[in-house]
């Protein structure tokens, strides 16, 4: 007989989600990953690699670690959790690996995010572009947004408990792309 076993976490495609929707367990193994990096980045300057080098080979191996899969955790992690993963990049920042004027983490998963939905939206056999809503004609400008897409929901169709989550739940990657100009 099988044995089902109740559990708090799961790791999916490399991301840790609790069953409360937090990323905080993500983020601390991350970070810890991170720190081993930035270890053997220091020995591999013991042994006279460049600083242009270093700062190539951080960028590639560990902020592409720290934000892989970004677009579907990031709206879900707590600003303590976004202050740590800030403070990883600033810990680099004093080592020389990482410059001050380079973009934060928070500036990388804005722009991540952006490609990501401007792909989706200009991709019609994109996989995620039948998540989003049809496309509305606005014969006002009252504010610029970033897309044309209706934001109304279709409440013939849908249950009133789904139409509430959407509405109060802004965490996930389409929701908080498409309401990214309301709130």
């Amino acid at each position: 007989m099988l044995d089902i076993h109740c559990v708090t976490s799961i790791k999916i495609l490399g991301v840790a989600n609790t069953n409360r929707l937090s990323t905080g367990e993500h983020v601390h193994d991350v970070i810890s990953k991170c720190a081993q990096s930035l270890h053997a980045l220091k020995l591999l300057r013991c042994y006279d690699m460049s600083n242009d080098s270093l700062r190539h080979v951080y960028k590639a191996v560990v902020l592409s670690k720290l934000l892989y899969a970004s677009p579907a955790w990031w709206g879900y992690t707590s600003a303590a959790d976004k202050q740590r993963l800030e403070a990883a990049v600033r810990r680099a920042i004093w080592l020389g690996l990482y410059t001050a004027d380079d973009l934060t983490p928070s500036q990388l998963a804005a722009d991540i995010d952006n490609n990501l939905f401007m792909n989706i939206l200009n991709t019609l056999c994109h996989v995620l572009h039948r998540l989003l809503p049809n496309n509305t004609e606005h014969t006002y400008n009252l504010r610029p947004r970033h897309h044309f897409l209706s934001l109304s929901i279709n409440t013939t169709s849908v249950p009133t408990q789904i139409i509430m989550a959407v509405k109060t739940n802004c965490s996930s990657f389409i929701n908080r792309l498409l309401f990214k100009d309301i709130y």
